[in-house]
């Protein structure tokens, strides 16, 4: 069962430093990374991709090495009113 995950890629605020990182976002031949959102024209030095693969450890796989260690991989998830009201009784239970 696939899950969503967004996958957060920081790095240096020079331009250089951005050229770097988005060759090697690009360069690195995943087409989950093609699709990544860059914040850098707005001084968040950041990338963003979100991706539907089986587990964490597969979403930071798709990471380029050089930033692989830093990557911040965060499991999204959906709610309903339904499933927060049977959060809220299992809680107050």
């Amino acid at each position: 069962m696939t899950s969503r995950f967004l996958i957060e890629l920081a790095h240096e605020p020079t331009t250089m430093d951005c050229i770097h990182a988005i060759e090697a976002v690009l360069h690195s031949g995943s087409h989950f990374l093609t699709k990544a959102d860059w914040g850098c024209k707005d001084g968040e030095h950041k990338a963003w991709i979100i991706v539907e693969v089986e587990s964490k450890e597969q979403a930071r796989a798709i990471v380029p090495p050089a930033f692989r260690a830093q990557a911040k991989i965060v499991q999204l998830n959906a709610f309903s009113l339904e499933e927060v009201e049977q959060i809220r009784r299992s809680v107050q239970a």
